[in-house]
């Protein structure tokens, strides 16, 4: 996809705030600072559309960006913020359920994980909810550029069995800073929102149109 156009559209609170468009969706969840501002930033070539922070938790609503006029980027609130209060972090955990369970126009999670370290508790934890309420996900590997290439196989295979990733399943490497990963996801994103395929009405004008043609052909 080529991203002419790319823009912060609101922080919502609650589905009341919640773009009401119907465009497909496709959340980012993952630990505080395991890059998922910069995933989007690389993923729309743009340098501080989605702002980057060394504060963990500093993200605490629902971060809308509208893509072209094709799609969101929804950055959900990183989990793992050991200075956020208990309570908080129970309020942020239901906030980020209900939206998953119940948004219509989800169309995918990109869970991000620290390719340079074993997923934690909260990756699993994320992992195995988004799994057991079939809610379609994909692991993305962050920050790969942070380690040696030659080191890269052991590291996915961590990320695979810590996670429990079926087999032949495997999470997908990333680099903002290289690009690494990026037309790859592109592909997988536009599959994810049936990007350039006809709509059911579109769809019908087509076959309305090449029966219409069959039928003036010559006998």
């Amino acid at each position: 996809m080529k991203v002419n156009q790319a823009e912060f559209i609101i922080s919502a609170v609650g589905p009341s705030q919640y773009p009401e468009d119907a465009l497909p969706e496709i959340a980012l969840a993952g630990r505080s600072n395991v890059g998922k501002s910069s995933l989007i930033n690389c993923m729309i070539s743009r340098k501080n559309l989605a702002r980057t922070s060394s504060q963990p938790g500093k993200t605490q609503t629902l971060n809308y960006y509208k893509i072209n006029q094709d799609l969101y980027f929804v950055d959900l609130p990183g989990y793992g913020y050991a200075k956020v209060s208990k309570t908080k972090r129970e309020q942020w955990g239901k906030f980020i359920e209900s939206y998953l369970m119940n948004r219509e126009t989800l169309r995918l999670v990109m869970q991000l994980v620290d390719l340079r370290h074993p997923p934690s508790k909260d990756d699993q934890a994320m992992y195995e909810w988004l799994r057991h309420n079939d809610v379609p996900v994909i692991v993305i590997a962050t920050k790969a550029d942070k380690i040696p290439k030659s080191r890269w196989p052991k590291h996915i295979k961590i990320v695979r069995e810590t996670l429990g990733m079926d087999k032949g399943v495997q999470p997908l490497m990333f680099s903002s800073e290289l690009g690494l990963g990026k037309d790859e996801l592109w592909g997988i994103l536009e599959q994810a929102i049936a990007y350039g395929e006809p709509e059911p009405e579109e769809a019908n004008e087509l076959v309305i149109e090449k029966v219409q043609d069959k039928e003036q052909e010559p006998s």
